[in-house]
Formats: structure tokens, C-alpha cells, sequence
């Protein structure tokens, strides 16, 4: 193998390290919860994910870990949307890295910070959660919920084509999805379908280089209990396989087949703010990132003024 090839294959395993920020390792439980029209919020987050980095036994790269701290603000609409319930949500993070690990016996580390890639999500509630004013959704009984979204990342992350390690991707990528919510008295089970799609990089390490990603199945399964309105427990399993990248000819990666757990609880603060505190952790991880994860937000909730006297 030539050293670039030998360059382009360990590219190919590092590149998993911005995957916490922007992919099938998602938790969201309650994504098809119902909701009135005109309602908007604002969220800070905070994460911590850390742990082992995965890569293909034929690669030279070993005992690699990573630190990843990331902020995240977020805004969110629900409006009518041909008469289902529509929620537009965009997201900006920003990103600290540690990297340390082994490149053929020899030991490095590097740390990164900068923005992430940016996150856009339109979602409808096809069926159980028509478009409905505040006070027709207080007096609406609950029923079954079959949702749908399409998840957009846009490249606005940080990235250097002569860097090994990357906080963006430099490309687009697409996550169709489909989910369902079942209420039973005071539970919620959820269940979501979706699939990531990639655009290629065609600036990737070593310069020049051309990425690109197989699509990567992602599939969420969720049941929360509610103690009391707005506050709520989640447990949460997720499980995403496929994936496999390549440079240029080269050959490609090992896919993944990994699985996660987590636990979600959300308590609300006041009438117009709550805060959720989330922890997840790898159960398998064939490749990739084998991170326990802790995350806190801060929601501010209001309605718009058309809908906030009624």
C-alpha cells in the first residue's frame, strides 16, 4: 500500500470523530409529540461525549479517544401546513474536541474548536395531530401520531482539507425518516425509521482527495412516562448500521452495526421554560465512536401573539 492510500484509509477512520455531532447517534424521544400551531421556542444545550474511537482492525490506528464538549443553539416554529401540524427547527452548533491516539506506534494528539455543521428539520404530524389553535389542542383527546421529517446538515462546520481531524464534513447530507407515537394513559412509545444520505467531499485528507459515504439506516425506539404535565422520564434505544465510506478507489471501511442506550428526563420550570437532562452510551460499536454522552438544555416556550390571548 502507498502512503497515501496508507494516508487516505486512516482519513476515512478519523473522519467518524465528528459522527456525535451530526448523525444516527441521535436520541429524541417525544419528536411526534402534539403540539398547537404558533407555538416557538429557544434551546441551549450542553453535551460531553466521551470515550473510544473504533476503527477497522486493518488500519494502523489504535487506542484512539476523543472529548467532545458542544453547545448548541436551537429555534423552533409550528405552524399549518396543509393542515397538519408542521414544525421547522434549525440548529447551530459549536464544538471542542480532544483527540489523542496511536498512528502506526506513534503517539499524537490534537484538539479542535470551531462551529459544527449547522442542522435544519421540517416535520409533519400526518395523522392524530391536525393543525389546531392553543385552546382546540387543550380540549383535543390524545390519539396515535404518524409523523414524517426530513433532516438537512448543512457544511457550515470548520474544516481544513490539509487536517486529519475535522469538526465539519464538508458536504450535505439528508436524513428522511418516519416515525410513530402511541399513548397509553400515562406512557408514550415511539418508534422512528430513517435513513442517512451523503453528499460527497471532494476536498478530503490527503488534498484532493474524493469521499464519499454509503447510506447509513438509523432506527430510535423510545417509552416515557409522564408524572405530571411536562414532566416526563424517557428510556431510549437506538441502533444504526451501514455507512461504509472510501476515498477516491480505495477500498472500503467497515460498516457499522452499533447500538446505544439512554435515559431522558425533562422537568419544567415555571409555565414557559423547562430543562432536560439526557445521558447515552454505546452498547455495541462495531466501528466508530464508542461514547457516553451527558447533555443538559435549557427550553424557553411561547406562543406567537396571533395565538397567545385565544
Amino acid at each position: 500500500m502507498t502512503r497515501r492510500a496508507r494516508e487516505a484509509a486512516i482519513a476515512v477512520g478519523c473522519h467518524v470523530l465528528v459522527a456525535p455531532l451530526a448523525s444516527a447517534q441521535d436520541m429524541e424521544p417525544r419528536a411526534y409529540s402534539p403540539s398547537p400551531v404558533g407555538a416557538n421556542f429557544l434551546v441551549t444545550s450542553y453535551s460531553w461525549s466521551t470515550g473510544n474511537v473504533v476503527f477497522d482492525p486493518t488500519l494502523p490506528v489504535t487506542d484512539v479517544r476523543a472529548d467532545v464538549q458542544g453547545l448548541v443553539v436551537a429555534v423552533g416554529h409550528s405552524f399549518n401546513l396543509l393542515g397538519k401540524l408542521g414544525l421547522a427547527t434549525a440548529a447551530l452548533p459549536y464544538a471542542l474536541a480532544d483527540v489523542s491516539g496511536k498512528v502506526f506506534e506513534q503517539q499524537s494528539e490534537t484538539t479542535r474548536s470551531g462551529l459544527a455543521d449547522a442542522r435544519f428539520k421540517l416535520s409533519v404530524n400526518l395523522r392524530g395531530n391536525p393543525a389546531m389553535s392553543p385552546r382546540e389542542f387543550a380540549a383535543a383527546p390524545r390519539h396515535t401520531i404518524v409523523g414524517a421529517s426530513l433532516t438537512l446538515t448543512a457544511p457550515a462546520g470548520q474544516y481544513y482539507e490539509t487536517k486529519l481531524i475535522n469538526l465539519g464534513t464538508n458536504r450535505w447530507s439528508f436524513k428522511p425518516e418516519v416515525g410513530i407515537s402511541v399513548p397509553k394513559g400515562r406512557w408514550y412509545l415511539d418508534a422512528y425509521v430513517g435513513a442517512w444520505f451523503y453528499t460527497s467531499n471532494s476536498n478530503f485528507y490527503p488534498t484532493g482527495a474524493f469521499r464519499s459515504q454509503d447510506p447509513l439506516l438509523a432506527i430510535q425506539g423510545h417509552a416515557s412516562y409522564t408524572v405530571r404535565p411536562r414532566l416526563w422520564v424517557a428510556a431510549t434505544g437506538t441502533w444504526y448500521r451501514g455507512g461504509s465510506a472510501r476515498v477516491d478507489a480505495g477500498e472500503p471501511s467497515t460498516s457499522m452495526n452499533n447500538s446505544r442506550l439512554g435515559l431522558t428526563v425533562s422537568l419544567p420550570v415555571g409555565n414557559r421554560y423547562s430543562a432536560k437532562v439526557a445521558y447515552g452510551s454505546g452498547v455495541v460499536a462495531r466501528t466508530g465512536t464508542d461514547f457516553r454522552t451527558i447533555a443538559v438544555a435549557w427550553q424557553v416556550l411561547w406562543l406567537s401573539p396571533r395565538w397567545s390571548g385565544r
